[in-house]
Parts: C-alpha cells; sequence; structure tokens
C-alpha cells in the first residue's frame, strides 16, 4: 500500500504554480512510498458509452458481458490504484471556474456505484473510500472582474462524496498584477510545506515484522 497518491492536473511542467506548491509539501513528506499519478501522461480510459453502460448495469444489479465488461474492469483498475493509497495529494490548477478536464475525466472514472459510493434510499449516498486523508493544493490567477475560485469547493465536495473527509487544502489565488503575489508565494509554499509535515505525522506505521516464536 502506497503511502501518497499524488495526482497531478497541470501540463505546465516546471512553470506550474501549483507543481511549485507539491513540490514543497513532498520535500516535507520526506521519504515515503508515494505513487505518482500525471493525468497529462498517463492512459486514463476515456469515459464514453461503453464505461456509462457499465455504471449503469451495476445501478441496475445487471451482470457484465463483453464489451461493458471490458469497461468495467478498466475502471476498477483506476479505482484500485486510487484506493490502494493510504492518503492522497491533488494538486489543482483553476482553469476557467472549474478544474482541468483530465482532472473531471479522472473523478468520472472512479466515482462508481459499489466502488467508492453507495446509496440508501433513506440515507442517501454512501461514501466507501474510507479511513482516507486527503491534501488539495489549490491555485488560480484571479482578476476582481473573474469573482471568486469555485474550484475548491468542487474538489472537496466530491472527496466527501466517496467518504473521504479528512482534508485539508492550501489555496494559492491572487492577481498575476498584485505587487505582493511574491509574498503570497512564499505564504502558499510554507502552508505546503507545513501540509506535507502534518501528513507524514499522521501516516500509518509500516506493519512489524513477525518473527517465529521459538
Amino acid at each position: 500500500m502506497p503511502d501518497l497518491l499524488v495526482i497531478h492536473s497541470s501540463p505546465r511542467g516546471e512553470e506550474s504554480e501549483s507543481r511549485k506548491l507539491a513540490a514543497a509539501f513532498l520535500d516535507a513528506y520526506g521519504d515515503a512510498d508515494i505513487d505518482t499519478l500525471d493525468l497529462w501522461t498517463e492512459s486514463l480510459p476515456v469515459f464514453g458509452g461503453d464505461h456509462v453502460a457499465a455504471k449503469m448495469a451495476v445501478i441496475g444489479g445487471i451482470e457484465h458481458e463483453g464489451r461493458v465488461r471490458t469497461a468495467w474492469d478498466e475502471i476498477v483498475d483506476v479505482v484500485e490504484r486510487f484506493k490502494a493509497a493510504d492518503q492522497h495529494l491533488f494538486v489543482v490548477p483553476q482553469w476557467n471556474h472549474s478544474v482541468p478536464w483530465v482532472l473531471k475525466q479522472y473523478i468520472d472514472t472512479i466515482t462508481q456505484p459499489g466502488l467508492t459510493f453507495g446509496f440508501d434510499g433513506e440515507l442517501g449516498y454512501i461514501g466507501l473510500v474510507e479511513g482516507k486523508r486527503a491534501a488539495v493544493l489549490h491555485t488560480s490567477a484571479i482578476w476582481p472582474s473573474f469573482g471568486d475560485n469555485p474550484a475548491p469547493d468542487y474538489v472537496e465536495r466530491w472527496l466527501a462524496l466517496i467518504g473521504i473527509t479528512d482534508v485539508t487544502s492550501v489555496r494559492f489565488g491572487a492577481n498575476l498584477l498584485d505587487p505582493n503575489l511574491a509574498d503570497a508565494r512564499t505564504r502558499a509554499l510554507s502552508e505546503a510545506a507545513a501540509l506535507g509535515r502534518a501528513l507524514a505525522a499522521a501516516r500509518r506505521p509500516a506493519p512489524r515484522a513477525l518473527h517465529p516464536v521459538r
């Protein structure tokens, strides 16, 4: 089980503000078993007709067959990788008042009945991804006329839907023309590092080796 799954959704490489925050977080997180998922370089299922049919079959209690079975197996592979990690780090720039489309594709792929959520006629949605912690690093360039950044609420509400409620976020969003931008960036990097240390301290201890009784 990886200690941490890092999910990158910016394609900008070293120019990415969100990846810079992630680097500060990971430096502070220290030596650990880390799985990195770059949504721009790794292949994900294109959530299309067969995948939708597979999801609806689960909801309807219908057995998967043929291409629908293959589509569901693709989904399960992605979900199992997500659920295998003890903690999650989402690296999220704002795009057009939302998240990058590759992250939305990932969310749509793993938000599946019986895998990450259930439904009860009285209780409503029930998250199935329990006992996990998540950190989210949000960045945005906001001019006053653009309004607020709604992306954080979207990501955090989705995490709660699938059962991850222990979530801590860092937000770096400032007018790129602000003369105090450098100070805001420094504060965000410091907060990201502090969050990395906090999650490292909260990691599950490694299992102790079992020695035969003599």
